[in-house]
């Protein structure tokens, strides 16, 4: 009968695409790996893999072995820890947007693991529809993003954690001229970007077309936080979310001003599985959020 260590080397090889990818990850070797695999295979009558020269891809059972499997696993560690004071142990992997691991999601988890110091967390940063992608496919756990423009999958679900309005930031000391009203600061002065491919730079064209101006683009980035140094340096304007974890009312290099009429805001939240073997540790994440909201400008 198959073994919980099959089933864990299983989903270690869905998440990395390789035997030895996987085995560097639990300790085996790529042959001790794909031994495993063949012997579920077995157990279960039916080919999980598409192995080709260099990697191994899923196919269509694979595929639909991975959530049943995590909640096997699920169930065997709930069962493992119901006599355990700590509940919260082993290891998670996370996506999270690095303005979030500037300080509201980064506070939550230094909370939770000094609660729960057996817990261990290797977290990636990244874009949100990447990290989509990678949950939906068991390479992560979870992961922290900005909500979706679109509906999710039926496997995910997505839960919000906390609120930022879209701000414009201008220097304090400039280098060009600058005017005094915001909309005319939209229009004359040069503007740094965030990318419009991406969901925050979707917003950032909401903005926009709610001021009902054309920016002058200078610059386009994927990164809210060089965006800020840029701006912080006196290159540019640009509009942003106003991290929930940042007090800017403080910073000698930046103004934030808000715009009148706009209401857009960045609702940043958590996207997982519907059924996978971390949820004591997301719903952990959620009650964190839930007892403190968390407002722009704080931490």
């Amino acid at each position: 009968m198959a073994s919980i260590r099959n089933f864990k080397t299983f989903l270690a090889v869905a998440r990395h695409g390789s035997f030895a990818a996987a085995g560097k990850e639990i300790g085996l070797t790529a042959a001790a790996v794909g031994l495993q695999m063949r012997a579920l295979e077995e157990e279960l009558d039916q080919v999980l893999f598409d192995r080709g020269p260099r990697s191994v891809v899923l196919n269509t059972a694979g595929r639909k072995a991975v959530p049943q499997i995590e909640d096997l696993l699920a169930r065997f560690e709930a069962l493992a820890g119901s006599d355990s004071h700590d509940e919260l142990s082993g290891r998670v992997v996370m996506g999270a947007l690095v303005s979030a691991l500037m300080g509201s999601f980064a506070d939550a988890l230094w909370t939770i693991k000094r609660q729960h110091p057996a817990l261990k967390v290797q977290l990636f940063g990244g874009l949100s529809a990447d990290f989509v992608v990678q949950v939906e496919r068991g390479e992560l756990d979870a992961a922290i993003v900005t909500q979706p423009p679109r509906a999710l999958a039926s496997s995910l679900v997505w839960t919000p954690l906390y609120h930022e309005p879209m701000v414009l930031i201008v220097p304090r000391r400039p280098h060009f001229d600058l005017p005094d009203k915001p909309l005319d600061v939209l229009r004359e002065a040069p503007f740094i970007r965030f990318d419009r491919h991406t969901w925050t730079g979707s917003l950032v064209k909401d903005v926009l077309d709610e001021c009902g101006v054309g920016a002058r683009e200078e610059l386009e980035l994927n990164s809210v936080e060089a965006i800020i140094e840029i701006v912080r340096q006196g290159f540019g304007v640009s509009i942003v979310p106003q991290l929930a974890n940042v007090r800017w009312e403080q910073d000698e290099g930046l103004r934030v001003v808000r715009l009148r009429g706009v209401t857009v805001e960045r609702c940043v939240g958590m996207v997982e599985r519907t059924r996978h073997s971390r949820m004591a540790f997301t719903a952990a994440i959620k009650e964190y959020f839930a007892d403190r909201p968390v407002r722009a400008g704080q931490a």
